[in-house]
């Protein structure tokens, strides 16, 4: 069997199954099984390949017809043009992160502590996008603090970044220049709504309060003016729809009224706070 045709069998397997992209996630996952890049797929497409590689791709596409993201599957995510290591601890890296990404580095910062930090991509991304600065990672689970140390490392920022076990703001002492966090936004309501892949294979900490969604942001709120220095902003990933239940809620802690960013598709989904 060739590459082509392997791959022709594996589109087909996955769209038998009812996924929503079978070619991106066949190409990729032949990708990894020939221990290619992604990129250079097409190059060794004519190319036979081995009984091991094939049985290795079966084995890939079964995990995938399970609904396990590729991401897991393969252990990685590319976010903000890195590689970041992705188990079924964290949550996987999304576009709409990036939004929050290009918010903080519109000005300048010295010091930033990512709250529920998970894999770590959003503390790694913004240290490696700016040398000199300094950060905290704080996350309940250890399991995500071990990944995101290690992807920490893979990016040239460990000796930068220091992670610790807190519930939000527990284990912040020192104030910073910046706040950062994509929090549990989903509502208990809306857990069973969710695709497979989000609801049964992502950890549930770092997707549902258990409740209204809103509890992560009321926490934040409560307490990121007194971490924050002078000038300092916080800034939250949020659901499309709770722009305006946010800002309430900063409001009801003295926040002034967030900028809201916006994703491709015009959906609210950062809300940047500041204080004088």
């Amino acid at each position: 069997m060739t590459a082509a045709e392997a791959l022709v069998a594996g589109v087909r397997r996955l769209r038998e199954a009812g996924l929503s992209e079978p070619a991106g996630d066949a190409r990729r996952l032949l990708a990894h099984a020939l221990g290619v890049a992604p990129g250079r797929l097409t190059l060794v497409l004519p190319d036979p390949i081995s009984e091991g590689a094939e049985d290795t791709y079966r084995g890939l596409l079964a995990q995938r017809v399970k609904r396990q993201p590729v991401s897991q599957i393969v252990g990685s995510r590319n976010f903000w043009g890195r590689e970041f290591l992705v188990t079924p601890h964290v949550l996987d890296p999304r576009p709409e992160t990036e939004i929050l990404i290009a918010a903080a580095l519109e000005e300048p910062f010295q010091t930033l502590a990512d709250l529920g930090t998970g894999s770590g991509c959003i503390l790694v991304t913004l240290l490696a996008e700016r040398g000199g600065t300094r950060g905290l990672g704080l996350d309940l689970s250890p399991e995500a603090l071990t990944i995101a140390r290690q992807n920490a490392e893979a990016h040239g920022v460990a000796d930068r970044a220091e992670f610790r076990s807190s519930d939000w703001f527990s284990a912040l002492g020192e104030r910073v220049d910046l706040i950062v966090s994509n929090p549990p936004y989903i509502a208990l309501s809306e857990m069973p709504g969710l695709e497979p892949e989000v609801r049964d294979w992502e950890p549930r900490l770092a997707l549902t309060d258990e409740g209204d969604g809103l509890g992560a942001y009321r926490a934040i709120l409560a307490g990121a003016a007194p971490r924050l220095a002078p000038g300092g902003r916080l800034i939250v990933e949020i659901g499309p729809t709770q722009a305006e239940a946010v800002t309430a809620i900063g409001k009801a802690h003295g926040m002034a009224a967030p900028e809201v960013r916006r994703d491709l598709d015009g959906r609210a989904r950062v809300c940047l706070f500041r204080v004088p």
